[in-house]
């Protein structure tokens, strides 16, 4: 069946969730971390290794596209008092647990964590150490906006662990730069990608958007080209999620500006296109990586995962965030730090863990999520491999809802074999339209999706 793109959008013209958490974060409930949270610190005792998350709310800059919690600072002041307070939450935390779990992997996110300067770095890295186990060596992953980047700032990022850095780009067109408020040379991010390199960084990631505003095909082509000729190990290709009644600043942004629904579809797959014939894997909706990648090779060995930094090979069963907004979860739930930064640290200069909304999963939660990790990250599930996970009861609920789904699908998007149920080739990238037939929360809570591609 030859899909009807026009029609498939217009149906969903409400947008979906993106299914990097399931259920999605804006189920989560007042007060639901905060009870979680003997759950969690048990959970992170009795895990092989745990990953942390540590979110930077900051930025030298207010960049209009943006959906991350932060805001724009002159002064390092009060990047320099949060820090103190983000040390102090570590420390709860560490006395919290009573041992120091080993570390699998850790993320810093933002914001900007690169304008962080030595000082800062060094307070965090001495409060982790203190209060977790390294001696594994375990991946950092920084995100770096270039134009944070000063002469020791590499260095200092090195001197926290950094061995992974994620540098956002967007789009390298000066017209749509102006419209999205975050003006960024190709010239200074290659500097900035041959610095890291030449600093012994093992693996660069690279972030572009589809969908901004004034963004025509031969511009975003062109933003897509030098993106490849920089070589990264990984891409990550998202579409800009214009959600103005959630981020007021992306009222900058005029409506008109922006691509419509088909523009968007071309452009994604016109980009997908053009980075698999550079040699990249395709992983997943949006994300590629050079056949050698630890991402590359989680996919193709089935062991790709989905969360909130998107698509990853970290199958760490617990996640510990700090920092204001940062979420954690665990095999019980999700947890979520208050998110206003000013709330957050006062709660931690009470000396309480700053856990606030959140939401225990009970059995049905966890197997539909599994099924919907599996439809983004695989594109398909094997019955087989529910009833194994889960044992035959609890998943014939939904390998029964996978058959229904496929005999009512009318536009060409999934199909149902004995054996298991999967996306057709060409559907893919209508994944969250499928997913979205299995999330049983989706009517429970009224809420505003991004655009589904």
């Amino acid at each position: 069946m030859t899909l009807d793109v026009e029609r498939i959008l217009a149906q969903q013209s409400s947008g979906l969730p993106r299914y990097t958490s399931y259920p999605p974060a804006n189920h989560f409930v007042p007060g639901g971390g905060a009870a979680l949270t003997d759950a969690l610190a048990q959970a992170a005792r009795e895990a092989d290794a745990v990953s942390l998350y540590i979110h930077i709310p900051f930025c030298d800059r207010m960049c209009w596209f943006c959906g991350c919690h932060t805001k724009q600072v002159q002064r390092h002041d009060p990047v320099v008092t949060y820090i103190g307070d983000l040390v102090e939450e570590i420390a709860l935390w560490g006395r919290k647990l009573g041992q120091r779990p080993k570390v699998s992997k850790l993320h810093l996110g933002g914001g900007s964590p690169s304008l962080l300067q030595a000082q800062d770095l060094a307070a965090i890295r001495q409060a982790l150490h203190a209060a977790f186990d390294f001696s594994s060596e375990p991946e950092v992953s920084i995100e770096i906006d270039p134009s944070d980047v000063k002469s020791a700032s590499i260095d200092n990022l090195m001197a926290v662990g950094m061995t992974r850095a994620s540098i956002g780009v967007q789009d390298f067109d000066p017209v749509v730069q102006a419209a999205i408020n975050r003006p960024q040379s190709f010239e200074l991010t290659r500097d900035i990608v041959e610095a890291l390199r030449a600093a012994g960084i093992g693996s660069i990631n690279i972030d572009a958007l589809y969908g901004l505003p004034l963004q025509t095909q031969d511009r975003f082509v062109r933003t897509v080209e030098q993106v490849i000729a920089l070589q990264p190990d990984r891409i990550a290709l998202f579409g800009y999620a214009h959600v103005p009644w959630m981020k007021t600043h992306q009222r900058m942004i005029k409506d008109e500006d922006l691509p419509n629904g088909l523009q968007r579809f071309h452009d994604a797959e016109v980009g997908s296109a053009m980075i698999a014939r550079a040699g990249y894997q395709v992983i997943g909706i949006d994300h590629f990586a050079k056949p050698d990648d630890s991402l590359a090779i989680a996919a193709r060995n089935g062991k790709l995962h989905r969360n909130f930094q998107g698509y990853t090979d970290d199958d760490a069963a617990v996640r510990l965030g700090f920092g204001a907004s940062a979420i954690g979860c665990f095999d019980g739930g999700f947890v979520q730090n208050e998110v206003a930064t000013g709330r957050y640290q006062d709660m931690v200069r009470k000396g309480s863990i700053p856990l606030a909304r959140g939401l225990a999963l009970n059995e049905e939660d966890r197997l539909y999520g599994r099924v919907i990790e599996l439809l983004m990250c695989d594109f398909g599930f094997a019955y087989g491999q529910l009833e194994r996970e889960f044992g035959p009861a609890v998943a014939a609920p939904a390998i029964s809802l996978a058959r229904k789904v496929a005999a009512l699908d009318k536009d060409g998007l999934c199909r149902s074999s004995t054996t298991g149920f999967e996306m057709t080739p060409d559907a893919r990238p209508f994944v969250r339209i499928v997913a979205a037939r299995f999330d049983q929360w989706l009517q429970r809570t009224e809420g505003k999706y991004s655009k589904v591609v």
